[in-house]
């Protein structure tokens, strides 16, 4: 079974974060992911992004990813 460390690794291989946190199940986890990688996407290209770094793993080790995409810009403005 895939821990939420494990998917954090993943992500963190694959995606410079500035801010990544994981918590989840096992099979089911939900990501906070601060990257400058998601300045000027949408939502989808940015989950996409984060799917990619997942690559294999994301249909193989993690059953479900719920995750916040967030710039550091909007980062900062969510935290006050």
């Amino acid at each position: 079974m895939v821990t939420p460390e494990q998917v954090r690794e993943y992500i963190a291989k694959g995606l410079e974060c500035e801010t990544l946190e994981v918590a989840g199940d096992g099979q089911h986890f939900e990501a906070l992911i601060v990257s400058a990688a998601f300045i000027g996407k949408n939502r989808v290209q940015r989950h996409q992004a984060v799917y990619a770094a997942l690559g294999e793993r994301m249909r193989e080790e993690v059953h479900a990813l719920s995750m916040k995409t967030l710039t550091p810009e909007e980062w900062a403005a969510a935290r006050g």
